[in-house]
């Protein structure tokens, strides 16, 4: 399946609730079927919704290509483990990817890098697209971020060497997470270069795209150097989506001429 050359993605993470969610997915999804770019897969839109809205969401994006996964998922296949959810269980219910890493997961649930690494391999083997989170604690140097990422990376990826599928990697440096501004330009054109001259495993495909703080007018300032954008705070409002949709399709025009 060919992907989309842009894609713009974000996790609901526990901001919304159910009512809410619902709302907030009627009007994208609505912007999905009124944007050329998107029905046509140059653009690509995922949202990851909290577990109970799962079976709803994909309901109301049902006739668009707007993708939906999950912020989570557990780091074994079944069993004992309370209050987790598993990745054939997300796969099962219709997502096609599971957010895994993100530096939440890591500060407030002390998630380890095995734990990652199982959940990403967990993630190909039911056929979900991992959004790998991934960036450095501290602001540092783009060489010094680019070495701690492509550490990160491989840790991720220890299990997952002989399996197939596709990663979106989502770059996001941890100080710029909830700032007021992304980080410099300059910077995240540095790491995400970096980031997709790391070796894969032969059956991986790589797409890099950014979070932290990224919202309208960064897209365009990146361009090529990125894949798309994780979205944060900025995508609660659908009017400021379908901004950087709009930039988004813009984008990709200029780089066709």
């Amino acid at each position: 399946m060919t992907q989309p050359a842009i894609w713009l993605g974000t996790s609901l993470k526990m901001y919304f609730s159910y009512a809410q969610t619902l709302t907030w997915c009627r009007a994208v999804a609505q912007i999905a079927r009124q944007h050329p770019a998107v029905r046509e897969g140059r653009v690509g839109l995922f949202v990851l919704p909290a577990f109970p809205a799962l079976p709803a969401v994909k309901a109301l994006f049902a006739d668009t290509p707007v993708r939906v996964g999950a912020q989570n998922i557990a780091p074994a296949a079944s069993g004992a483990w309370t209050g987790e959810v598993s990745a054939s269980m997300v796969q099962e219910l219709g997502g096609t990817l599971a957010e895994i890493g993100h530096a939440e997961r890591r500060r407030y649930f002390a998630e380890s890098d095995a734990q990652i690494a199982a959940k990403v391999a967990l993630a190909l083997q039911s056929r979900l697209t991992p959004v790998l989170c991934l960036g450095e604690a501290q602001q540092d140097t783009p060489d010094a971020a680019a070495e701690a990422c492509a550490l990160q990376l491989s840790r991720a990826l220890a299990e997952s060497q002989s399996l197939h599928g596709s990663l979106l990697l989502a770059y996001e440096p941890q100080w710029a997470i909830g700032a007021p501004q992304p980080a410099p330009e300059d910077h995240i054109r540095a790491v995400c270069r970096a980031l997709r001259q790391q070796p894969l495993p032969p059956g991986i495909a790589l797409q890099v795209i950014y979070g932290g703080s990224a919202g309208p007018g960064l897209l365009s300032r990146l361009e090529e150097s990125v894949d798309g954008l994780f979205l944060g705070r900025f995508a609660h409002d659908p009017a400021a989506l379908a901004q950087i949709v709009d930039e988004a399709a813009a984008l990709l025009a200029r780089e066709s001429v």
